[in-house]
């Protein structure tokens, strides 16, 4: 009795233990994200009153070296939203598309093939992605401005949106596939036991199913191609301007997260608060696509 009573103890010492382990980790990362926000709003909130929100925000001018200077985040707000919608309709249909290719139509060979390269393409660094925009996509863009427009040198809006829409397949494929496998195979057998094709049972009972999962892979794909930097900046031109669909998107843009990337390194002042600020942006642009997800996935739910 006493040995079990002993391990009862140890046990039980243990869960508790384990049970403050995970307490503490929750509350560090509340504490970051906590820092994280006072370190944007206590750099960038003074410059946002001191320029004014309105101009802030829907100024359509950046121009530091200017006198006065003008600080208008509007083109880079509107650079970002182009190039995420774009990267979006290239990568999300595709990347779905590759998960239900790979968890209910794929042999089993050409899967144990296809899986590493996919995982590959999440583990490639975004410079070298950059320089692969560059040397392969830069060019085609620029052959079909040509042919559609009056110019361009192809480092351009869609050039970052088919940057982009590559680099987030790793993201919405494994994620969307891993969705699509843990839905139970009885909802597959019942929809062809009612007669419905293999493709229809796919497509209208597992995937409809396997929806929150998805919706999640697109959200952090929304993610990652909103907060990315260095490929963008190495493809988009660059151009702090409001793009003008459909001739706009053959010309150059700057995202957000590019604006605080090219000026930072020499940015004083006031200069530098208003990039902080840029990022409160940014920031703010993350929680509300968060904020869309959870209310998708509660309606869903419901």
């Amino acid at each position: 009795m006493r040995n079990v009573k002993d391990r009862l103890r140890a046990w039980d010492f243990k869960e508790i233990l384990a049970v403050w382990v995970f307490r503490i980790c929750a509350c560090g990362s509340i504490a970051a994200i906590a820092l994280i926000c006072l370190f944007l709003f206590l750099g960038g909130g003074p410059a946002i009153i001191e320029i004014g929100l309105t101009n802030f925000l829907f100024g359509r001018s950046w121009a530091p070296l200017n006198i006065p200077a003008e600080f208008g985040v509007l083109p880079m707000i509107a650079g970002s939203v182009y190039i995420t919608v774009g990267a979006v309709i290239i990568g999300v249909p595709i990347g779905i598309f590759t998960a239900v290719f790979l968890a209910f139509m794929c042999p089993k060979k050409l899967h144990k093939l296809l899986k590493p390269i996919i995982n590959l393409l999440a583990g490639i660094p975004s410079v070298v992605y950059g320089f692969f925009g560059m040397r392969a996509i830069v060019p085609v863009i620029r052959n079909i401005s040509l042919a559609l427009t009056d110019g361009g040198s192809g480092a351009s809006i869609l050039s970052a949106s088919v940057l982009l829409g590559i680099m987030i397949l790793p993201t919405i494929i494994a994620i969307s596939e891993s969705s699509i496998r843990a839905i139970s195979k009885e909802y597959y057998e019942g929809a062809l036991a009612l007669g419905a094709s293999h493709v229809r049972s796919v497509f209208f009972v597992v995937v409809p199913a396997a929806k929150s999962g998805i919706l999640a892979s697109v959200v952090l794909g929304i993610g990652r191609a909103v907060g990315e930097t260095m490929a963008v900046v190495m493809v988009a031109g660059n151009q702090a301007m409001i793009p003008i669909f459909p001739e706009g998107i053959f010309r150059g843009g700057r995202s957000l997260t590019a604006n605080i990337v090219l000026e930072m390194a020499y940015a004083t002042d006031l200069h530098r608060d208003a990039l902080i600020a840029t990022a409160i942006v940014l920031f703010c642009f993350i929680f509300l696509i968060n904020i869309i997800f959870t209310f998708l996935v509660r309606k869903d739910k419901n």
